[in-house]
C-alpha cells in the first residue's frame, strides 16, 4: 500500500467585525429579512426533477435577492444561557451554491469555507457587532486564480449585503 499524503496549507485570515448602530433583535430581523432562508423544497424539487443548471440559477436569483441565503443558524443565547452567560448570538452559514459551484468545479474542497460563517453578536452592555472571515482570504489559499478571483466577488456581494443593511462596508470588501 502506497503511503497516504498530507498537505498543510498556512494562510492569513481577515475576520471582519462591523459595529452594528442597531439592537441585536433588530439586527437579527434585518439580516434575516435581508438573507432569507435556503429553499429546501424548493431544491430537492429541482434535483428530483433533474432540472438543468439554469432553472437552479433562476430559483436563486428569485430568492436570493442579495445574493446570499441562511443555510443553517443556531441561537446560542438559550444554550449558553444555561451556564449563566447573558451575551446575545446568533451564528450562521450563510451562502450562495450556485457561485459556490463556480469554484467546487475546479477544487469540490472549497466547501470547507463555502457556505460563509457570520455571527451576529452582543456582548453584555457592549455593542451589536456582525462578524465573517473575508471570503477573498479564505479561497485565495486553494492556490488558483479561478477560485480566488470568486472570493473577490464574495466581498463584493459582502459588501453589497452590509450597505443593503445599513451597515459600515470595511474597505477590504471593496478594495479588489
Amino acid at each position: 500500500m502506497d503511503e497516504a499524503r498530507t498537505m498543510q496549507v498556512d494562510w492569513a485570515s481577515r475576520r471582519l467585525v462591523v459595529e452594528v448602530d442597531s439592537p441585536f433583535e433588530d439586527a437579527v430581523a434585518r439580516y434575516e429579512a435581508a438573507v432569507p432562508a435556503y429553499p429546501v423544497e424548493r431544491v430537492e424539487r429541482l434535483v428530483a426533477e433533474h432540472a438543468e443548471w439554469p432553472a437552479m440559477l433562476e430559483l436563486t436569483d428569485e430568492v436570493a435577492e442579495h445574493g446570499f441565503m441562511i443555510y443553517w443558524k443556531i441561537d446560542l443565547d438559550p444554550v449558553m444561557g444555561l451556564a449563566g452567560d447573558d451575551a446575545h448570538c446568533a451564528a450562521y452559514l450563510m451562502g450562495n451554491h450556485t457561485i459556490a459551484e463556480k469554484m467546487f468545479r475546479h477544487d469540490p474542497a472549497v466547501m470547507l469555507y463555502a457556505p460563509l460563517r457570520t455571527v451576529i453578536s452582543q456582548a453584555p452592555d457592549g455593542p451589536t457587532l456582525f462578524s465573517t472571515d473575508q471570503p477573498s482570504r479564505q479561497f485565495s489559499s486553494f492556490g488558483r486564480m479561478d477560485i480566488a478571483t470568486v472570493g473577490v466577488e464574495l466581498d463584493h456581494k459582502l459588501a453589497g449585503l452590509l450597505e443593503a443593511l445599513d451597515m459600515p462596508v470595511p474597505d477590504c470588501l471593496t478594495a479588489a
